[in-house]
């Protein structure tokens, strides 16, 4: 493990592997660097992959008050290790920072997401008007359990009854440990979850260089998130969220080296 700094003094943990062009892969909520599973060694033979811990998980630090503009600060960080631009790869709430972090002008090369979540239309109910608030709130509150059931069932879409089970398993505490950051990746979702479509044009500027992924076997209401940015669009059949890296590399592989 390595830390770099943030522009605002926060340590940011991270792991390199492989050889190549850099490619940095950005989680999604509850997703530290260790959580990718097999695909940074399936990418290896092709990039040098960087994962990182992101503000407030691992072994990274926690800078209050947090904004998302020093999230993209972080991924700049990394940018600027990696020899001043780089290849990125951002999973769920991670791709909707990816996002914004290129569209605000990070030296991403090339980017790809899988499944942000978009709420876009009425396939699914979209989050609570006052959703991060109520987050914000339980997290201060100590009330971590709560915060991991509410984001479950209002962010997700989970029913509860499948949340209470979930309490009952050995990730839980896990989950738990990461509450706090909840409301951050609400703010990165901020006014994407409400039901209509994605401001026109947010990211329009980005499709050249961009490449859009979604599972066969996810919701309707995720996929039809994927279909409303622009880029290149590709299905990974029989996938959900929780992709398989082996799955997953194949797609980034072509990608990267097209």
């Amino acid at each position: 493990m390595n830390h770099t700094l943030s522009p605002d003094g926060t340590k940011i943990a991270y792991e390199r592997t492989g050889h190549g062009p850099a490619l940095i892969l950005v989680g999604g909520a509850f997703q530290r660097r260790g959580d990718f599973g097999a695909l940074p060694d399936l990418l290896s033979g092709n990039f040098e992959v960087l994962t990182y811990d992101r503000r407030g998980r691992g072994d990274s630090g926690d800078t209050a008050p947090y904004d998302v503009q020093r999230e993209i600060e972080d991924l700049d960080a990394l940018i600027r290790l990696a020899g001043g631009s780089a290849f990125v790869h951002g999973m769920s709430s991670g791709a909707v920072l990816s996002l914004e972090a290129a569209a605000r002008g990070s030296a991403i090369s090339r980017l790809s997401v899988y499944e942000p979540p978009f709420v876009v239309d009425d396939t699914r109910t979209p989050v609570p008007g006052d959703y991060a608030e109520h987050l914000t709130a339980l997290v201060a509150a100590g009330a971590r359990s709560e915060a991991v059931a509410y984001f479950l069932t209002r962010g997700v879409g989970l029913p509860a009854e499948v949340v209470e089970g979930m309490r009952q398993t050995p990730f839980w505490p896990g989950m738990e440990a990461l509450a706090h950051t909840l409301p951050y990746d609400a703010q990165v979702m901020a006014g994407t979850m409400s039901g209509r479509p994605l401001p026109p044009g947010r990211w329009d500027s980005l499709a050249p260089h961009l490449l859009v992924l979604d599972g066969g076997a996810s919701d309707a209401w995720i996929r039809n998130a994927a279909a409303a940015l622009p880029g290149r669009h590709q299905t990974l059949p029989g996938q959900d969220h929780d992709v398989d890296p082996h799955a997953l590399a194949p797609a980034l592989t072509a990608f990267f080296t097209d």
